[in-house]
């Protein structure tokens, strides 16, 4: 009887390995008792959400018996206004990870098959293997390449276009790995991408990236029609527990994607703060500046100690610590460090630490010497 179920479970599903957030700060503490501890290590905006994020929900009547905006009209509009859309482009998930979900149940089913590259954001192969679907994984660009280390090689992804791709997901800049890609050779890569192909830009660290050849990919909508473009705000806009997520897109690929997203899939709570955080353009600002701050602290204290790092332009540097990075980890823990080990996604010698305040910062290294210099 154990196994009945498995048997009747899509395929796929049978090797699905779960998605394994952060440990969350209550875990360690009833582990291992201790408090005051910081996490860094999911990516969230040590900054939280703006002040006006806040007043706007203490402001919300608390009508939590009334269902929120099914179509999420005002969130829309704020997102047409900002970045020169029409409403009719743009689709709302719980987190920009509903809307991957959404995506690979429109296009992909049994015999079809989904292209992304290695060391990709881990939701990609679920998606994908939840419906049956056949993931293909293009082999990144190898640690000592000369650019870009661990990056996207796009020549090895269109290797393995054939007549049953339906979707290529692209992670830009790429979690956990923090490599990204200019606008000449992503646009290369799009003007070869068969039309019959749903190309996915993850842009989920969109507003941090600081760099002149970083491509803004809305702009491309017109010319590529199978484009399809996700971000998110629990990042940069510091709602990460409200889940508030979008896609942009054609019409005719919105309209597809609108009809299998489920009803109410974002509440109302997290629609009054997304539309206030979007406008919202000097904190926005300062979250930049802070990580800015941070990465530029991270890289010079990893070159001091010859430490090696993946080049990153999102919220957090990837380390390798040349050996197996668990029992650093777990040292780590003991300190009241949460990180993040990447071994599920093929770098067990690495580990990912997200950008805090300049305090936060200075703590994690602290607590990084001194477990370094007893491993």
């Amino acid at each position: 009887m154990k196994n009945t179920f498995l048997n009747l479970a899509v395929s796929g599903v049978q090797g699905l390995k779960p998605y394994l957030p952060g440990k969350p700060v209550e875990e360690l503490e009833r582990e291992l008792g201790i408090n005051n501890i910081l996490k860094l290590a999911s990516n969230e905006n040590p900054l939280g959400p703006s002040k006006r994020v806040l007043k706007a929900l203490k402001a919300e009547q608390l009508e939590v018996e009334i269902y929120p905006d099914g179509n999420g009209f005002m969130l829309k509009q704020a997102l047409a206004e900002k970045f020169d859309l029409q409403q009719e482009q743009i689709t709302l998930g719980n987190g920009s990870n509903d809307v991957l979900d959404m995506i690979a149940r429109v296009f992909l089913c049994q015999g079809r098959e989904a292209i992304f590259s290695q060391y990709a954001f881990a939701v990609y192969p679920i998606a994908t293997q939840a419906v049956g679907a056949i993931a293909k994984i293009a082999a990144a660009f190898p640690p000592d390449h000369e650019s870009m280390p661990y990056g996207h090689d796009l020549k090895a992804m269109l290797a393995l276009i054939n007549e049953k791709t339906r979707v290529i997901f692209i992670a830009n800049p790429n979690n956990p790995t923090g490599t990204w890609l200019a606008k000449k050779t992503l646009k290369a890569f799009m003007d070869q991408v068969p039309k019959g192909v749903v190309v996915v830009v993850d842009e989920a660290y969109f507003e941090y990236v600081n760099e002149a050849e970083y491509p803004d990919t809305l702009q491309w909508l017109d010319q590529y029609p199978n484009l399809i473009v996700t971000r998110t705000f629990s990042k940069i806009y510091g709602l990460a527990s409200l889940r508030v997520g979008y896609a942009v897109c054609s019409e005719e690929i919105a309209d597809l994607l609108n009809r299998v997203r489920q009803p109410f899939n974002v509440n109302t709570f997290s629609l009054v703060a997304a539309t206030t955080a979007l406008k919202d353009e000097q904190h926005i600002k300062r979250c930049a500046d802070l990580n800015r701050e941070g990465l530029a602290f991270w890289r010079e204290a990893c070159q001091a100690r010859h430490l090696s790092f993946i080049p990153t332009v999102g919220n957090f540097i990837t380390i390798d610590t040349e050996r197996d990075a668990m029992p650093i980890y777990e040292s780590l823990l003991r300190e009241g460090i949460i990180v993040r080990p990447v071994a599920n996604y093929g770098l067990p010698h690495h580990l990912r630490i997200t950008m805090g305040t300049k305090e936060q910062n200075r703590r994690c290294l602290a607590a990084l010497d001194k477990v370094l210099s007893l491993s």
